[in-house]
């Protein structure tokens, strides 16, 4: 018996476009099942609308993909959310974050930090902390981000903050 809130769900659950989706992420990881969209895919068009939605920032958003993963690898972290920073560690590494890295990612903006990755860091630290940023923070990352990516960004930290907190309440299992 699963300790999820809400099982994942077979092809009936899904609906055959969810199911293909679903089953189309899982074997792109080499899974034989991806929980997140197995069980997300059980709200039909719900899903679908958030798979479009996340899909604008991450894999096809206005930032750099080493900075998108930067962002969601501390986002997960500071959430501890286990699920997601299980699949970006992999994603990260396709973007050029390697081992090293991933560890200075985990230990935060004082980890020797310089630059956009600094402002990205603190940003996602206070937004996480606070669910604001300061003017000094904002002003730090403006330094780097134009106004279009300053607005993916914050949607982008809210986008995985809440799905640290889906899959928390959802009790979503780590896929194997």
């Amino acid at each position: 018996m699963s300790s999820q809130r809400i099982d994942p769900g077979n092809l009936r659950q899904l609906g055959p476009f969810n199911w293909v989706i679903s089953k189309g992420a899982a074997r792109t990881l080499g899974l034989s099942d991806m929980h997140l969209f197995s069980t997300l895919g059980r709200g039909k068009g719900l899903f679908r609308g958030w798979l479009h939605y996340s899909a604008k920032m991450m894999p096809f958003g206005s930032l750099a993909r080493h900075d998108t993963e930067l962002v969601i690898i501390r986002t997960a972290h500071l959430r501890t959310c286990e699920y997601e920073l299980d699949h970006h560690k992999r994603l990260g590494k396709r973007a050029g974050i390697d081992e090293a890295e991933f560890s200075r990612i985990l230990q935060g903006p004082d980890a020797g930090w310089s630059g956009k990755e600094l402002a990205l860091l603190r940003a996602v630290d206070e937004l996480v902390g606070t669910k604001d940023l300061s003017d000094v923070t904002w002003k730090e990352l403006s330094a780097h981000l134009d106004d279009r990516r300053l607005i993916e960004f914050v949607l982008l930290v809210g986008q995985y903050d809440s799905l640290a907190t889906t899959i928390g309440t959802l009790r979503i299992e780590r896929d194997h």
